[in-house]
């Protein structure tokens, strides 16, 4: 007698939802306000509520309130499933491009087939998905809190897989600690390049609150590893995503003020406490003293509803803005270690400013000339981050040096008296800024039409490709705290000088105007001669007025003259004037004074003969 047996049936296809509506259903189930509530008025005439319950003590319960929650689980129940970013990555590029080390001990891919597989992980398998990544066969990679642990990611040069890493930062939560973590695996020593990190958020404005506080934290490391800066924030994020740092500070005072006198757009003030239940007008009819904190303003924030959270962010953010960029323009942004990756650099002079008595270490001023190569943004890359069928974009050439850029509307700045400052990123082949409306209008900017805009891009493009960017720069170097309160406190800027050789110099840079300063404050009055050109290049671009030396105490300064900058002369002797015009000045009487001015076309030879 033989034994038969029935073969098995084929499996069902899988058809399973792994999005996160249970949760959000869970959720509406229990926590939608569905109960009956009774007014009544207590002892001191104040509103009051309280659950109703009916004869039985059963709660009293709205039908209005259970149907408008029931449609609205229905119509979240039909919406079609939401993949996690985990799953819609995979999804999206496969199994064979994305490396996962996470602690998934299971998880649900599509097969070749096309249907869903339930795959079983074991603890190796994030031994090899690493070392996939490493080595180059898969391009992409994954990793959380679970498998950011003990691992590196960067482009080691040990590695096979050398390539740039982007690093997208997913989710950061509340846990700065963690998320600082994890940006740590792709940043490490004997790297080929460092990475480039790309924090993800959406455009609802209150998010930002997450990702502040991760610059906050970077910052605070900045500040207390002042010796060794680049452990701090790296200009991983611009300084107005710290929305808990001095500038976001102050600019939140001042925005319950203008909140207070009803200069804001976005918001009113009764509206405001009414929702966010902060108090800001005291019993007297004034603004309280004791004002919520900035930490307790963004909790708050985050429950209002979407627009009007983006309404109070765009305003506060532009109040931040202002103030940011006036510290930049005046040189007080403390923006932590600036890198400089340059071709080569050369040490033209080296002057040794003091020397410790006690350790031996010196303090160094070196006087450095780097050439960089310059990266123009090209007019693919352009087209793909801006695009030129917009109306928003302006396509503008400069009539008087003929460069050419691209106009693109951004956050309007506010002032302290709540006036709107329009403004506009300006972006061009080697840099972008941002210029007011009113610059514009100053300006010589004017329209040009798409095809000329886009040769004379690619010509600028082509012409800095094949050129490298030469410039001089003090750099004071070696044991700088003895004599951090002798460097110029209006400009502190920490850079690193990194050459393409791999040697680097780690140190803060002195403007050119503030070294005769330096050496003076040092006693070392006489240890510094600059050319004639360096003088010109300096009160040019800074704007910052530099001694002359010659047979009187001239001072160079940059004027603004009917529109136009010139280069004035001060501390001339009346009795000489005809010299100097002889030697290529010239004079112009303003408001009944004689001024004396130098070409700025010849200044460097007009200069030359007045030392001379």
């Amino acid at each position: 007698m033989t034994n038969r047996r029935n073969p098995a049936p084929p499996a069902a296809t899988l058809d399973i939802n792994c999005d996160c509506k249970e949760y959000v259903v869970d959720y509406l189930t229990k926590s939608f306000p569905v109960r009956l509530m009774a007014v009544f008025t207590d002892e001191n005439g104040n509103a009051r509520s309280e659950p109703m319950s009916d004869e039985n003590g059963a709660p009293a319960l709205c039908r209005s309130a259970l149907a408008a929650r029931d449609s609205m689980i229905e119509q979240l129940c039909a919406l079609p499933p939401i993949a996690t970013a985990l799953d819609a990555i995979i999804e999206r590029f496969g199994v064979d491009q994305v490396a996962e080390v996470t602690g998934r001990t299971r998880r649900l891919i599509v097969g070749r087939d096309g249907c869903q597989v339930l795959q079983s992980r074991s603890p190796r398998a994030n031994v090899a998905e690493t070392r996939d990544f490493m080595d180059g066969t898969k391009r992409i990679l994954v990793f959380s809190d679970a498998g950011g642990t003990g691992r590196s990611y960067h482009a080691d040069l040990a590695a096979k897989n050398q390539m740039r890493r982007v690093h997208f930062l997913l989710e950061p939560g509340w846990r700065a600690d963690a998320a600082i973590q994890g940006l740590g695996r792709t940043n490490r020593t004997n790297q080929a390049s460092a990475p480039l990190f790309r924090p993800v958020t959406t455009d609802v404005r209150g998010e930002r609150r997450f990702i502040s506080t991760i610059a906050r934290r970077l910052d605070s490391l900045g500040a207390l590893t002042r010796g060794q800066r680049q452990t701090g924030g790296q200009n991983l994020f611009d300084p107005a995503d710290n929305l808990e740092s001095t500038y976001a500070k102050e600019a939140l005072h001042r925005w319950f003020g203008l909140l207070f006198a009803g200069k804001l757009e976005a918001v009113t003030l009764s509206r405001f406490e009414e929702l966010s239940g902060l108090r800001v007008e005291g019993p007297d009819g004034g603004m309280v003293d004791d004002l919520p904190t900035i930490q307790r303003w963004l909790n708050r924030i985050l429950a209002l509803p979407i627009a009007l959270q983006n309404g109070i962010f765009d305003e506060f953010l532009g109040l931040v803005e202002a103030r940011i960029d006036a510290a930049r323009q005046a040189g007080t942004l403390d923006i932590g270690v600036e890198t400089i990756a340059v071709e080569h650099y050369e040490v033209l002079t080296d002057t040794l400013l003091r020397t410790d008595a006690l350790s031996g270490a010196t303090t160094h001023l070196l006087e450095l000339e780097i050439a960089r190569a310059l990266k123009p943004l090209r007019l693919e890359r352009l087209e793909e981050l801006y695009g030129f069928s917009g109306s928003r974009q302006q396509l503008l050439r400069n009539a008087r040096s003929g460069r050419i850029g691209l106009l693109v509307p951004a956050r309007s700045l506010l002032t302290d008296e709540g006036t709107r400052v329009a403004r506009f990123e300006l972006v061009r082949p080697l840099k972008h800024g941002h210029i007011t409306a009113d610059q514009l209008e100053e300006s010589n900017w004017e329209a040009v039409d798409p095809t000329e805009f886009r040769r004379l891009w690619q010509v600028e493009v082509d012409d800095a490709a094949s050129n490298h960017k030469r410039e001089r720069l003090h750099l004071a170097t070696g044991l700088l705290l003895p004599v951090w309160d002798k460097l110029p406190s209006d400009y502190v800027r920490v850079s690193r000088i990194s050459a393409r050789d791999g040697r680097s110099l780690l140190g803060r840079e002195v403007p050119l105007h503030c070294v005769p300063d330096l050496c003076q404050a040092l006693g070392l009055e006489d240890e510094h001669a600059f050319s004639v050109e360096q003088i010109v290049d300096a009160v040019l671009g800074t704007g910052r007025p530099m001694q002359i030396k010659s047979r009187e105490a001239l001072t160079l300064k940059r004027s603004l003259v009917n529109g136009a900058q010139r280069l004035e002369l001060a501390g001339w002797s009346a009795s000489r004037l005809d010299w100097y015009k002889a030697h290529g000045c010239f004079t112009e009487i303003i408001r009944y004074q004689t001024r004396l001015f130098v070409p700025t076309t010849s200044a460097v030879a007009v200069l030359a003969g007045l030392v001379g």
